[in-house]
Parts: C-alpha cells; structure tokens; sequence
C-alpha cells in the first residue's frame, strides 16, 4: 500500500467498533489480523486511498476461509450423544437376554411357536419406546418455559445442553458491556478531574462540522448531562482545521461573546503533546519541561492499561489577526489535559456473573480487543483475571501446553474468531461443556464449535444462523434462567431413563426365574404389551414434574456407567418384590397349575403396573416422596389414574376382554404390603447408594 487508509478491519475480525489505521509499513512478529499493511475482504474502507495488490481471493481469503468452516456438519451435542450411549446400553441388554428368555422357554414349554412370540413381545415390551416422547415433550415444554424469559431456542437438544454447561466463554463488548462509548474521565495532567477539560473538548466536538463520530457524541453527551451544552451560546464558529489521519487531531477556531478567538485541537495523546510548548497547571500556562511531559505520559499510560481509550485536548489564545487557519497554526500550544472513553460494564453483570457461578457456571472472556480494555471491564464485573491469555501468546502455545493453562485463565484478549475456536476446542477436549454467546461475525467460528452457541436477536445474520439459542435481550441474567430450565430438564429425562433402566432390567431378570420355575408363561403377549401402556400413559406426566432445587445447583453430564450401575441395583430390587409376589401368588392364592396360570397372570399384570407406577414417586428424588419432595400435578395425576384403571381391569369382569380374569379382593391387601415392603427397600438403599455415589439423579 502506498498510502495511509483507515478500514473497519476490527469490527469483523476483531470485534472493535473504532476505524483502524492502515500503512505500507510492514512489522515482524504481528498477529495476522494486526498487520498495518494488509486490508481485510468485508471491511469498509471509511477514507483515504491506496494502490494495493489482490493477494488471495474468495475463500481463500481469512473472511473467507472462516465463512466456509461454519458449513460442516453439525455434529451431536452432548445431549444427543448420551442418548445414543443410553440407547445402545438397552439394545445391548436386550440383545443378550432375550435370546436367554426364548431358549429357557424352549427348553421348559416345548412350545416353539408361543416360546418364539413370547420373546417378540418381550422385546417390544422392554423397549422404552417412551423415550423419544418423554425426552422431545420435556424439551418442547422447556422451550416454551424458555421463549416466556425471551429466549429462542432453535436446536431442542440444546436446552439440556444449556443446563449442561460449566463454561460459558462470551464476547466482550455488548454482552459484559452497554456497547456504547461513554467519557469516563477528564482529567488535568496529574489525573485529577478537572470540568475545564470537558469544557474545551466539548467546544471541539460541538462545533467541527465534519461527521461526529462515537467519541464526539460520547463528549457532547456528557457535556449535557454537566450541563455545559450552554457554552454553544456564547461561542461561533470561525474556521477549523480538518482531521487527517497523518496529524490524527482535528481543530476548531472560535470567537466568545467578548471577540476573543481560541483555537481549541483535540487528538491522539503523542500528536497533542508533540505540538505543545505549555501546560496548564491550576489555570496558568507553564512552559513544559521534560520532567511535566513524563508526568503526563504516566498518566496518559496508567489510565491506557485500565481500558481507557485517552485523548488530549490543547488550546491555543494568541492567534488574534489571522484570517484563515492550517495546519501551521497547529504550534505552541498549552496541554490542558486528557479524556478518557470506556464502553462501560452492564449494571447487572456483575450479579449475572456472580449467579451463574453459584450454578457452577465459570464465565471466560474471549475477546478481540486489548487486553488493557478487557482487564477493566473484567475487573468491574467480577472476573478474575490474575492468568490471562493473549492471542500472540497462544500462537505460541501447543495444544498440551494452552491445555495445561485455560483451566486457570479467565480472559483472553486480542483473538482472532480462529484463536477462539482453538480455545473452545480445548476446553472441550478436557472435558467441559463448553457454551459460546456472541453476536458478531467474528463469533461465528466459535459458535459453531460450541457444544451451545448463543446469539440475540439484534446480532449479524450467519451469527444468528449459527446460533442455537437466541436471546431476545443481551443480558447475562437471561441466560441464568435458561441454565436452570436447562438443568430442569435434563432431570426429569433422567428420571425417566433410571425408571425405564431399571424397571425394565427388573422385568427380564423376573421373567427369565419365572420362565425357569413354571410350566406356564407368567405373561401372555397381549398382557406384555396393555401392561407396557399403561406404564407408558402412567410416565406422561414427567415432563412437567417438578425438580428438587439441589438438582438444579451444579451442571449434570451423562454418565452412562453410573446409569448402568443404578440400573443393576435398583433392578435386582424390582426382582425381588416379583419374587415375593410369586410366592404370593404360588404359595397363599395357590395359582399354581396350569389351570389357575390365568390367575397368577392376572396378579403378576397387577402388581407389575401397579409397582412400575408406584416407583415413579420413589425414584423422582433421594428424599421422602409425598412428603419432603411432592411431584407435579400432572404426574399425580397420571399415576392415579392408571393405578385406578388397572384395578378395574384386575377386579371386575372387564379382566376377561384382556384375556385375564377376576381376582379376589384380598390380593388388594397383599399389593399394599408388597409396595410398603418395596417403598422401604428404596427408601434404605436410597442412603446406602448415596454414601457411594454423590448424586441420585
């Protein structure tokens, strides 16, 4: 490039909102998207102009190149792949015991026909074809418990994902921060407040006639609200030197009410100072020595490492008889002093952040600004920042050595949309549930990586397409609802899955002692098959059932070996009551023949739904059903009615149309003892499993 422009290369690549200066100077050892000397495809050049060479073209370029790896195939959420882990653990149960249960009934009924569509139906039965209902009904019902706190969610599978998460690394500007310039200071050069400054750089930007840029209005924003807006009354405007970006100041010539003429220059702190023979100290002009240029450097640098973006403003009174102004009248000018820009932290990200922790939530900072700027907002929000992480330093890092550092880092600063990619890869890779909330263009790749990518409505287009969720505000406070709806949700699909597991390990490791012992099937296909739905009917109400509060205090993820374990315990102990009421059934009913096989079918289909609906409540929570923790009313609801209904069926002359028949009432009596006998069984183990195990669900 041959001459100097100015591109908004940040605002795609970097995320910062200000113009970035370009120049044919080459500098060793800079960030791709920090080279002075190349211009980005998708940027806006704003002025100036330039001979330039085409160095890549379509995808080929950094834009490209990043739009095209947001189309890969989306691969499965953490969500996704547990169910798929569930789903393979009950195929490969059912693929080893099934066959078991058809070679004992082939063995003891001599039966191969019946023997071959008892096994069928088992299969049928045992599948917990629920699954696909409970867990889409769970989140359909969780997206719209969401879309009522303003949130959108696009993937379904993303809510549980949502409660899943234990890292949430956000953009910066506009998610931590009102994204919005705001003059944060006016200061002498000592650093002390001083509203003579405001006034001079108000004057300045009030009265240039070129375009007012985000600074200008911050000025004149502040300049109203300390009410000096008045001084536009006392002064006009005579003449103004332009800004360029090879002087970076720009200046304005004005005449009070009393005739007198100022010229007033505001710019970058080393071009102002550069142009200054005087400072003002209490009022009066000093000639600047070395040791006063020092001073105010100091101050200029200390305030620059806090984030804030600093300007000097310098003045000039002896410029009576001149008619017209240039650049040449730029000397001998007195520094006043500086102001300093911030794009303030939200209000309420410091208690969102402080929230999201106390759900075991950790907040990172990914971010294409300084680090200066990104190391006070954090501060002010509540983000530790003793170990942080900027993108040339990264560059520098293997995957091992950035992995053995993100676990303690908070804020990383100065990326590029690929740098932030890498590092949610990482995070990823050491096994946390990793979400991305962004709105920018730049926020894309990382997004898409994430195992939940957030957006808002107000961000660009390929960042909402991304997106798996949507707020329809930028606020953090926002996501902790949907952290706790997530988590809501995850449980009680849980639930579900423990329920079925076991239950349905339970109901095989019976059969296969039943199918043993007896010369008659316990149960005939068409009570397989009833008994599965109503059991089914009895778990519809799970998606709105309510969860215990301590399930809801720390990210869940799938653990398929503690599934499984839960599964074998709780299964055996299903095992256990059929047993009991086998013996029940064989020993003080005497249905023991193959003529009284009816009965004994009639009792197993009773107890069998009657206990798979009971243990719903059981298995719901660690605590004391109906007392410490009460289900929802749909479930109550769902639960009663199928108990109610199967002892219509069981205890009138309906049994005959299920191919059952009636049974004595006093079975009745011995179903309530075998679930008071069950309840306690869980209610004892429930202590002894969780001594082993931290959580129940």
């Amino acid at each position: 490039m041959s001459q100097k422009i100015c591109l908004l290369i940040k605002q795609l690549l970097h995320g910062e909102s200000n113009p970035v200066e370009k120049f044919s100077i080459y500098k060793k050892d800079t960030d791709l998207t920090d080279l002075s000397n190349i211009g980005f495809m998708g940027t806006n050049i704003i002025s100036g102009s330039a001979t330039a060479i085409v160095l890549a073209t379509s995808n080929h370029t950094y834009f490209g190149n990043m739009a095209k790896s947001l189309y890969t195939v989306n691969e499965k959420n953490s969500f996704e792949k547990g169910i798929d882990k569930i789903s393979n653990l009950l195929i490969r149960l059912m693929a080893i015991m099934i066959p078991v249960i058809l070679l004992i009934n082939l063995i003891t009924k001599e039966d191969i026909l019946s023997s071959l569509i008892f096994a069928i139906t088992i299969a049928v039965g045992l599948t917990p074809e629920m699954l696909p209902v409970i867990t889409a009904s769970t989140l359909a019902k969780g997206a719209v418990d969401m879309s009522k706190k303003k949130t959108i969610v696009k993937r379904l599978s993303s809510i549980q994902t949502f409660g899943q998460m234990n890292i949430l690394c956000t953009d910066k500007t506009g998610t931590l921060t009102e994204d919005e310039i705001v003059l944060e200071k006016y200061m002498d050069i000592f650093g002390n407040e001083s509203s003579r400054i405001l006034k001079h750089a108000f004057l300045n930007s009030y009265f240039q006639t070129g375009l007012k840029n985000l600074i200008d209005v911050a000025i004149i924003s502040r300049a109203e609200k300390e009410k000096l807006n008045i001084l536009k009354e006392k002064y006009i405007r005579e003449d103004e030197i332009p800004f360029d970006f090879s002087r970076r100041r720009m200046s304005v010539v004005l005449k009070d009410e009393n005739g007198k003429r100022q010229l007033i220059t505001k710019g970058a702190v080393d071009e102002i100072i550069e142009i200054c023979s005087f400072i003002d100290i209490n009022g009066t002009a000093v000639p600047i020595t070395e040791e006063l240029r020092n001073t105010a450097h100091k101050v200029y640098e200390t305030n620059n490492a806090e984030g804030l973006r600093v300007l000097a403003v310098a003045q000039k009174n002896e410029i009576h008889g001149v008619e017209s102004f240039g650049i040449q009248d730029e000397t001998d000018m007195v520094l006043i002093g500086f102001v300093g820009f911030l794009d303030p932290p939200k209000k309420s990200a410091k208690q969102a952040i402080s929230n999201l922790k106390k759900y075991g939530v950790d907040v990172v900072v990914l971010t294409g600004d300084s680090e200066g700027v990104a190391l006070n907002v954090c501060k002010k929000v509540g983000i530790t920042v003793s170990n942080r992480l900027t993108g040339k330093e990264i560059e520098e890092l293997t995957d091992d050595e950035l992995k053995e550092k993100v676990s303690q880092c908070h804020l990383f600063s100065k990326l590029s949309p690929f740098q932030k990619q890498r590092i949610v890869r990482i995070y990823q890779e050491i096994g946390n549930t990793v979400g991305y909330m962004g709105d920018g263009i730049n926020d894309s790749p990382p997004m898409k990586q994430a195992d939940v990518g957030i957006s808002v409505d107000t961000a660009v287009d390929i960042a909402k397409e991304t997106a798996d969720i949507i707020l329809l505000e930028k606020d953090l406070n926002v996501l902790e609802e949907g952290v706790i709806n997530g988590r809501k949700t995850f449980t009680n699909i849980l639930k579900y899955i423990k329920m079925a597991t076991s239950g349905n390990f339970g109901n095989m490791i019976s059969i296969i002692i039943a199918s043993v012992f007896f010369s008659f099937l316990p149960l005939l296909p068409i009570h397989i098959l009833i008994q599965n739905l109503l059991n089914d009917f009895a778990q519809i109400g799970m998606p709105f059932d309510a969860v215990d509060d301590e399930y809801i205090k720390k990210p869940k993820t799938w653990d398929t070996d503690e599934i499984k374990q839960f599964m074998f315990r709780f299964g055996l102990i299903s095992t256990i009551l059929d047993i009991c009421c086998f013996l029940i059934l064989w020993l003080v009913f005497k249905f023991n023949t193959i003529d009284t096989a009816v009965f004994f079918q009639t009792g197993w289909f009773a107890f069998g739904i009657i206990s798979q609906t009971f243990i719903i409540h059981l298995i719901r929570t660690d605590k004391t059903p109906f007392i410490k923790s009460k289900s929802s009313s749909p479930l109550l609801i769902s639960t009663i009615m199928v108990t109610v209904i199967t002892l219509i069926i069981v205890f009138t002359n309906i049994s005959v149309i299920f191919d059952l028949s009636k049974l004595p009432y006093t079975f009745f009596v011995w179903i309530i003892i075998l679930l008071c006998i069950y309840s306690s069984f869980i209610q004892i183990y429930k202590k002894m499993y969780l001594k082993k195990n931290k959580n129940w669900l």
